[in-house]
C-alpha cells in the first residue's frame, strides 16, 4: 500500500514511519467497521433521501416527452426542432456530469449532491414559466446541468456507504427510484397534461429544491471519502452516527476494527491527471463507457420519442400516445426490479451481456416484421426496453465499484456523460430518420447498438460482485 497523501504523514525518520503506519491501522480499522454496517438507521435513509433526489432527476429527465406532444401543436415544433430541445437537457448534464464529479473529490459528496438537487429542482420550475421555444431550450439546458451532477455523486455515495456483502441489491433497491421517477413521469403526464396544461411537469418537478435545505443536516459525509482524505477523525465520527443509528454497540464497532485481515486496505494516494485512462483503469475505462454509450443511446432515444412517435407517425390522440409511453416505461421499470433481487447471484457481466444482446434482437423484430401497426411497435419497444433498463439502472450500481475513492465520482461521472453524449445523439438521429420515413431503420439501428454493448461486456467486463471495493479497484 502507498501513502502519499500529506494528511497521512508525520514528521521526518522512525518517528514519521511510525506516524504513517499507526495512520494506516487507524484506516483499515475504520474501513473494517464500514464493511460491518448492517443496513439500517442512517444507511436506510440515505437511500431514501438521496433515493427522492434521483427519483425526481428521473422523473423531469422524462418530462419532456410528455411535454412534447402538446409542445408541438402549441409552438409547431419540426422533428429537428423537438430532437434539439430533447438534447438541449442532455447537453447540460454531460457537464454536469464531469464539473461536479469532479468537484465531488474535492469538496466532498454531500455538499455537492445539495447544490446540484436545488440547481435541477429550481430550474425546473423556471420551465414551467417558459414562455417560447427559445427560453424553454435554454432553461432546460440549465437544469440538466444539475440533473447530470446529481446522479453520478449519488452513485458514489451509496456505493461507498455499502459493503461488499450484499452491495448489487443494497445498491440497486435504492437505485430503483430512478425507473420508478421515469414511470411516475408517465403516469403523471399522461394524465396530469391533458387536464391541468404541459406546465404541471414541470411544476412537480421543482420539489426538490425544498429537499436541498436539510440534506446535509440529515446524513453524515462518505466515511470513505473521509478516509481518502486522511480525515480519520472525522470519518470515525461520522461512523459512530451510523453506528449509533443502526443500533451497533461500542463492542461490536471494536471487533469489527479489531479484524484488519479480513480486510483490503486503502491505497490512499493523490490521484493523478487522468488516472482513469492509465493502466490498469484504462480497460475497464473504455469498456464500461462503451456499454454507457449502448444502454443509454437506446433508453433515451426510445423512451424520449415514443409518445411523440405515437401521436405524429401514427396519429394517436395524445392521451392514448402517452399511455402506450406508460407502457414500455413500466416494462423498463419491471426489469430493472429484477436486476435488484438477482444481480449479487447473477453477476454484473452475465447480466450486462444477456440484457444487452437479448434486447437488441428483441428490438430488431420491427425491422424484420415491419412498423405499419402500432401494436407491433409497442410490443417490440416494451420487451427490449424490459432487459435494457435494467443494464442502464445496473450501471450506475457497476461503475463506481469499478474505481478508488480517490476518483470514484469524477470517474462515474466522465462514464454518465457518456451517457449524455448518446442522449444527444440519439434523440436528434432519431428524429432526422423519423423526419425522412425511416421508423423501421431506427429499431434495426437500436438493435444494432444493443449487440454491440452486449458483446463488449461479454469479453471485456471485470466482475465485481460480492468484492470489497478496495479490493476491486487498488
Amino acid at each position: 500500500m502507498t501513502i502519499s497523501n500529506p494528511a497521512l504523514m508525520s514528521e521526518g525518520g522512525i518517528t514519521g514511519t511510525r506516524g504513517v503506519l499507526r495512520e494506516q491501522g487507524d484506516a483499515v480499522g475504520l474501513l473494517a467497521r464500514v464493511e460491518s454496517l448492517p443496513p439500517r438507521g442512517v444507511l436506510v435513509r440515505a437511500r431514501v433521501l438521496i433515493g427522492v433526489a434521483t427519483f425526481f432527476d428521473a422523473f423531469d429527465v422524462l418530462a419532456i416527452a410528455y411535454v412534447l406532444p402538446t409542445l408541438v401543436g402549441l409552438w409547431e415544433l419540426t422533428p429537428q426542432q423537438i430532437g434539439l430541445l430533447i438534447s438541449s437537457g442532455f447537453a447540460g448534464q454531460l457537464i454536469g456530469a464531469l464539473f461536479f464529479g469532479w468537484l465531488a473529490e474535492r469538496v466532498g459528496r454531500l455538499p455537492v449532491a445539495t447544490v446540484t438537487v436545488a440547481i435541477f429542482g429550481v430550474f425546473s420550475l423556471a420551465c414551467a414559466f417558459a414562455p417560447s421555444y427559445g427560453w424553454l431550450l435554454a432553461l432546460r439546458f440549465i437544469q440538466g446541468v444539475g440533473l447530470g451532477g446529481e446522479v453520478p455523486v449519488a452513485a458514489a455515495y451509496i456505493n461507498e456507504l455499502s459493503r461488499a456483502r450484499g452491495r448489487g441489491r443494497f445498491f440497486m433497491i435504492y437505485e430503483l427510484i430512478f425507473p420508478l421517477g421515469l414511470l411516475l413521469a408517465a403516469g403523471l403526464g399522461s394524465w396530469l397534461v391533458p387536464r391541468f396544461g404541459w406546465e404541471s411537469m414541470f411544476v412537480i418537478g421543482a420539489l426538490p429544491a425544498f429537499l436541498a435545505l436539510f440534506l446535509r443536516r440529515a446524513l453524515p459525509e462518505s466515511p470513505r471519502w473521509l478516509i481518502d482524505k486522511g480525515r480519520l477523525t472525522e470519518a470515525r465520527a461520522a461512523l459512530e452516527r451510523i453506528e449509533r443509528s443502526a443500533g451497533v454497540t461500542p463492542s461490536h464497532a471494536a471487533a469489527a476494527a479489531a479484524a484488519p485481515m479480513q480486510i483490503v486496505a486503502p491505497d490512499v494516494q493523490a490521484p493523478r491527471r487522468l488516472e482513469l485512462l492509465r493502466a490498469p483503469y484504462l480497460g475497464r475505462t473504455l469498456t464500461v463507457w462503451a456499454i454507457w454509450i449502448s444502454a443509454y443511446f437506446i433508453t433515451y432515444g426510445l423512451t424520449a420519442w415514443l409518445p411523440t412517435v405515437y401521436r405524429t407517425v401514427f396519429k394517436l390522440p395524445v392521451e392514448t400516445a402517452l399511455q402506450y409511453g406508460l407502457l414500455t416505461s413500466f416494462a423498463g421499470f419491471l426489469g430493472s426490479a429484477l436486476c435488484a433481487f438477482l444481480i449479487d447471484k447473477v453477476g454484473r457481466r452475465l447480466w450486462m451481456t444477456v440484457g444487452l444482446i437479448v434486447g437488441g434482437v428483441l428490438l430488431s423484430v420491427a425491422y424484420f416484421v415491419g412498423v405499419s401497426d402500432v401494436r407491433i411497435v409497442l410490443m417490440t419497444a416494451s420487451s427490449g426496453y424490459f432487459f435494457i433498463a435494467s443494464v442502464a439502472t445496473m450501471l450506475y450500481l457497476y461503475t463506481p465499484e469499478l474505481y478508488p475513492t480517490r476518483m470514484r465520482a469524477f470517474a462515474s461521472g466522465a462514464a454518465s456523460s457518456w451517457l449524455r453524449i448518446a442522449s444527444i445523439a440519439g434523440p436528434t438521429i432519431i428524429g432526422s430518420l423519423i423526419a425522412s420515413g425511416g421508423l423501421d431503420v431506427v429499431f434495426a439501428m437500436l438493435a444494432l447498438v444493443a449487440i454491440a454493448g452486449g458483446v463488449v461486456a461479454m469479453l471485456f467486463a471485470v466482475e465485481t460482485s460480492g468484492r470489497q471495493l478496495e479490493e476491486v479497484s487498488p
